[in-house]
């Protein structure tokens, strides 16, 4: 959907919207938000190449399927949850969100109810007191199925069996629940032990006619509904015509890779995280994709053996953080030399500084287009495709 067919859905501005400041341009119309992304793409990348319009969204609301909430309590002991006040360590008390899915939101406020009946009390960083720091929700678009993990900072957790029962009593479209212990003073939400309490610890959706698990630790990406845009053209400007051998950096549970196996020859998915290279290699079984490998590995590194070692490949995809990628890893994308990049990115500054590394070491930009990922944000995700001088 371009700019001039994306439709404008009225909603009432969210009163919480100064305090939060996690949606920056609520206060534009839908259509004015996509005309000031596409205009700051054109001013940061538009000297590669042309930009093509920006793909918007029909209903730009709700399309959060993965939502975590910060617990706390107020000076007169009442259990809070909801964000961080942008810049700030403060809670903001959410009951509701425009962009997150009212399911995930209707959980939360449940667990943020409960937590009094049950005698926990949300954890407190100053006084290492308590017991809940975060709730972790995540739904599957098409499945619809939904993973609820609660943030522990110990695994001192006495009710945990009659909080579970009820929960799951008032919520019984939760899928799996998972208890995850982080007892580190960190900003990373998730500790490294976990335990299931109820289901699997996982869910699976579809993307893309692919399906895919997704555990707690999984990346994928917040908006299905673009994502799936996204993703097939990422796959249409590769050019995959079945005998391709496709490289997938930064591959994560494989979700790119996986989405083009069917029309290249080999994929190989390169990931660092360990989690995410077993949740790749469980998702290629469950798919029945057998030309498709995952290889937990510095994605950089990987590379520049493929290149001493003579090996050629054709096409690689790289979907790296909001830094970009450094550059170790675009010299090692050099020295393999393929004939297409594939690059989305979250982060049009730092993808206009990789770009120059690209074109000035043989590359030419081909096609552009940003994606609005994230509506009522300030965040773009761009599409570039670039192609062997």
């Amino acid at each position: 959907m371009t700019q001039k067919q994306v439709q404008s859905v009225p909603k009432g501005r969210c009163p919480l919207s100064r305090k939060c400041g996690g949606c920056q341009l609520q206060n534009m119309e839908y259509e004015r938000q996509l005309k000031y992304k596409q205009e700051k793409v054109i001013s940061l990348l538009g000297k590669f190449c042309r930009v093509s319009p920006i793909v918007g969204m029909k209903d730009p609301y709700h399309y959060r399927n993965k939502v975590q909430a910060a617990f706390g309590l107020t000076r007169g002991r009442q259990v809070i949850s909801g964000v961080y006040q942008s810049s700030t360590h403060k809670i903001v008390n959410v009951d509701s969100c425009q962009i997150e899915h009212p399911a995930a939101d209707r959980i939360v406020v449940t667990i943020r109810r409960l937590l009094p009946q049950f005698g926990i009390l949300p954890y407190n960083e100053d006084s290492r007191q308590g017991f809940l720091r975060h709730v972790l929700v995540r739904r599957g678009h098409h499945s619809g199925q939904i993973m609820v993990v609660l943030i522990g900072a110990n695994p001192i957790f006495p009710t945990k069996k009659r909080f579970t029962q009820e929960l799951l009593r008032l919520h019984p479209e939760i899928t799996t629940l998972v208890l995850n212990i982080n007892s580190k003073s960190t900003s990373m939400l998730l500790g490294d032990r976990e335990e299931v309490l109820y289901g699997n610890g996982y869910i699976e959706d579809t993307l893309c006619d692919c399906v895919f698990r997704i555990s707690p630790r999984s990346f994928y990406q917040i908006n299905s509904v673009q994502t799936e845009k996204l993703y097939s053209k990422a796959i249409e400007l590769a050019g995959l015509t079945g005998k391709e051998r496709v490289l997938d950096a930064y591959c994560g549970i494989g979700t790119i890779g996986l989405i083009a196996a069917p029309k290249a020859a080999q994929v190989v998915g390169v990931e660092v995280n360990g989690d995410a290279v077993r949740d790749a290699k469980v998702n290629a079984a469950c798919n029945n994709i057998r030309n498709a490998h995952f290889i937990k590995a510095d994605a950089g590194e990987y590379m520049v053996e493929l290149a001493q070692s003579g090996e050629a490949v054709d096409v690689v995809f790289m979907d790296p953080p909001r830094a970009g990628s450094d550059l170790p890893f675009l010299n090692s994308v050099l020295a393999l030399s393929p004939q297409r990049i594939v690059y989305i990115s979250c982060n049009p500054e730092t993808q206009a500084r990789d770009l120059r590394t690209l074109v000035k070491g043989g590359y030419k930009v081909t096609y552009l287009q940003p994606f609005d990922m994230f509506p009522h944000t300030a965040h773009i995700e761009s599409l570039v495709c670039l192609v062997k001088k």
